[in-house]
């Protein structure tokens, strides 16, 4: 007996020690999943609630188990991003943990409260609109549908971007999508092949992307760092959209928005953005994997000017295996870009680096990949395999690496890029009062009163977070109502005493398990 009491004794010990969606899990899910796992997003499994995710715990299980989820292809040992969306081992741990010892929700009340997304622009109206026709996906099941869209801009004068928001029109059909700035105007629609991934011209530079999750493109637009990128009269936007399998018959019609500086503005530093890497003569034999390389400048001189590079983004199609690019230096020092052991089509980005990597006068950029045209490859269009050769469609290959660069000047490895790419807020306008919360003043730049309504002995919590689902602040956490009307100050910093960056937040709350939200806007 007394054996018996000593097992059950420790088995609800065991249980009540155990990790509970309220406590442990839910701030890793919205963290890492709801950016693309939320009511309106990318994902048809929205993952915000206990309901919905205990639903699919199986499921999770076995992505979390084998990496798949979240998408993030890089390898983190190699280099450090803006925005990194991978799970820590921590996080990976605490979930597989709390799937096998039963999933449990514990107490709602305990609950964070959740982020909020923002289905509209986040960074506001912008300077210029340009937007492709309603188009109508072909993606059968099984089959993904990528096509192309020019678009004039009706630019009248050159101006120099400083951010750039992609909206898609269809946040459920869109999985990626490509902009690139035509200033020849060249360019021509393709949306009928259903396997256009890629302009026909040189000239046509990429300079932002679009993946579920991925925040604007937004450079640094304030002393004492202001980048931007010129945009010449009568450059054409060209969309390269992919729609996934399953799509048939659902429309979208994406926006890119422009943030320009004043024709005024003085001390901006050009961006440049191009395919630094590229290899345009290799063959893909069939049943075989075949290695591609390329180097940037040709021969054996290096780099005649000084470099400061902002971001990578490698791209290749469906038989791609892996792709690393790194650069080396006069010295034969390594500057490492990115490694991509397991090159995935479906999630392509521009990683923007944590501080930028600096390449002397005398440097090589070098780029290297594989290619696995065998039938193991889930991926491969074709089946049996047959020789592929580089081109523009999706069934075609590329071996393309492409950076966001400056020319260098001393210090700028030492700005922390992360603080520095902030969300341009002028041209957002201050929310109504709703959900029974007010906030004031709002804007502001520093310290909001946050108001609602509740009874004593009420459980509240408070949790600002930014435009990804990122906790900035615990304003309050499982504290007890002493009055009916309840306040809290945010007094604009992050948790870790630092000031937070300008620009919209949401201001989230749980009330007895009711949740209430407002947007926040820090100028």
């Amino acid at each position: 007996m007394n054996r018996i009491i000593s097992i059950l004794f420790l088995f609800l010990s065991t249980i009540s020690l155990a990790q509970t969606w309220s406590n442990e899990v839910a701030p890793i899910f919205y963290n890492k999943c709801a950016q693309c796992h939320h009511q309106g997003g990318i994902s048809s499994t929205p993952l915000t609630t206990y309901n919905e995710v205990s639903q699919m715990v199986y499921a999770i299980n076995a992505y979390v188990t084998d990496d798949e989820m979240p998408p993030w292809p890089p390898n983190n040992n190699y280099q450090q991003y803006v925005h990194n969306r991978a799970l820590s081992s921590t996080d990976k741990t605490t979930i597989l943990d709390w799937i096998a010892n039963g999933f449990q929700e514990g107490n709602s009340a305990n609950t964070p409260p959740p982020p909020v997304f923002n289905d509209g622009a986040i960074l506001g109206a912008g300077d210029l609109v340009v937007k492709m026709p309603t188009y109508t996906s072909k993606a059968l099941a099984g089959h993904d549908d990528y096509a192309c869209f020019s678009i004039p801009s009706g630019l009248t004068s050159n101006r120099v971007i400083k951010s750039v928001e992609i909206i898609p029109g269809n946040r459920q059909i869109v999985h990626h999508a490509l902009i690139y700035l035509d200033p020849t105007g060249n360019e021509v629609t393709d949306s009928t092949g259903g396997d256009c991934s890629s302009p026909a011209l040189q000239t046509t530079k990429l300079i932002a992307g679009y993946t579920p999750g991925a925040t604007p493109m937004t450079l640094p637009s304030v002393a004492p760092l202001k980048l931007g990128i010129p945009i010449t009269t009568g450059t054409d936007i060209y969309f390269a959209m992919h729609y996934p399998a399953g799509s048939f018959g659902e429309q979208d019609s994406t926006k890119v928005i422009f943030h320009f500086y004043p024709n005024n503005e003085t001390g901006i530093r050009q961006v440049y953005a191009a395919a630094i890497i590229e290899n345009w003569n290799f063959t893909l034999p069939p049943d075989v994997i075949t290695n591609v390389s390329g180097s940037y400048p040709p021969g054996n001189n290096g780099l005649t000017n000084e470099i400061s590079v902002l971001s990578v983004f490698p791209h290749m199609h469906l038989l791609g295996k892996d792709i690393k690019s790194f650069a080396i230096k006069p010295n034969l020092d390594t500057v490492k870009f990115i490694d991509i052991p397991h090159w995935d089509f479906h999630w392509q980005d521009f990683y923007f680096f944590k501080h930028m990597p600096y390449l002397p006068i005398g440097t090589t950029i070098k780029g290297n990949g594989n290619y696995d045209n065998t039938t193991a490859n889930l991926e491969n269009p074709n089946n049996p395999p047959i020789t592929v050769y580089p081109g523009l469609n999706t069934t075609d290959e590329m071996f393309l690496i492409y950076f966001h660069y400056m020319t260098h000047q001393a210090g700028d490895e030492n700005y922390d890029m992360e603080a520095l790419m902030t969300a341009e807020v002028n041209n957002l306008l201050k929310d109504e009062n709703t959900n029974g919360v007010s906030i004031y003043p709002n804007p502001s730049s520093n310290e909001f009163s946050i108001n609602f309504e509740g009874k004593k002995g009420d459980k509240y919590s408070i949790i600002i977070y930014d435009t990804q689902g990122k906790i900035v602040s615990t304003i309050a956490d499982k504290l007890i109502a002493t009055n009916e009307s309840i306040t809290s100050t945010w007094d604009g910093n992050t948790t870790q005493g630092e000031t937070a960056k300008k620009g919209l937040y949401f201001v989230s709350i749980n009330l007895n398990g009711t949740f209430l939200s407002k947007r926040i806007i820090k100028n």
